[in-house]
């Protein structure tokens, strides 16, 4: 049975990230399987893998960047969108992080005008984006620190979700890549872009996948067996930092420097 393509507009979890080869992909999924079902997306895709499209907002001084050095309280703001050619509905969201324990709250945007929110208000017509809290959040942080499209970013996913549990995810994520992108605008066709799944930027031989546990504060005894079965051992790594990286170093801006931007 498929799980459709409903997600929490809040999700408060651990993460635990590991980076892997791709040849574990699939004997990992056999393990999880006996625990999950395929997400909805996964499932109607032909391979199991969906594409997801984000795109970040910065600050003029990369405030968020020079953040992530900060273990207690850091956070991104981006409007995701899956598929090659995306469409309605967008997704404004916010994500904070202490340590390992991440809040994501999600905005619905249902306009191919989403910009226009920033761009246009008057344009929205009867869409008011105050009327949802989560939305009026992320409206209401980009204007507070005065941040704009930075860079957009995609990679295909598989995802799993628990049949036991009141929440665990398993994904999967591949194909790393990116785009400078100033403009309001989530089209991955729009411009060239660029893989940044290679050694350089993992920092380790022979990985080019990024799996994630995800679940509440109790961490399921299925989920400890994975890891251990598997020999998994942590390594952090986060898709916006990596992309950033890569991009700004390859143009040339100073400020960014291999590991981490200085303060």
């Amino acid at each position: 049975m498929a799980i459709g393509p409903v997600s929490p507009s809040v999700l408060e979890r651990y993460e635990l990230k590991y980076l892997i080869p791709f040849s574990m992909v699939e004997p990992i999924s056999r393990y999880v399987e006996m625990f999950c079902e395929m997400d909805y997306y996964s499932q109607i895709s032909h391979d199991g893998f969906y594409t997801i499209n984000s795109l970040y907002f910065e600050t003029p001084n990369f405030f968020f960047m020079r953040n992530k050095a900060n273990d207690t309280g850091r956070f991104s703001l981006r409007v995701r969108s899956y598929g090659d050619k995306p469409k309605a509905p967008y997704y404004f969201e916010t994500k904070e992080k202490i340590a390992d324990f991440s809040k994501k709250r999600r905005g619905k945007v249902p306009l191919e005008n989403w910009s226009d929110v920033f761009l246009n208000p008057e344009a929205l017509g009867s869409f008011d984006p105050r009327a949802d809290k989560h939305t009026d959040y992320f409206v209401n942080l980009i204007r507070t620190y005065n941040a704009h499209p930075m860079i957009l970013t995609q990679y295909r996913r598989r995802a799993y979700l628990s049949t036991l549990d009141d929440y665990a995810r398993v994904t999967f994520d591949r194909q790393l890549c990116y785009r400078e992108e100033t403009r309001y605008n989530v089209d991955p066709n729009d411009g060239t872009m660029l893989n940044y799944d290679h050694p350089d930027t993992f920092g380790y031989p022979g990985v080019n996948v990024i799996l994630e546990l995800k679940c509440e504060r109790k961490i399921p005894v299925w989920i400890v067996d994975l890891i251990r079965r598997f020999n998994l051992m942590r390594m952090g790594f986060s898709k916006f930092e990596g992309s950033m990286l890569e991009c700004y170093s390859l143009a040339g801006v100073e400020d960014f420097a291999r590991g981490r931007v200085p303060s």
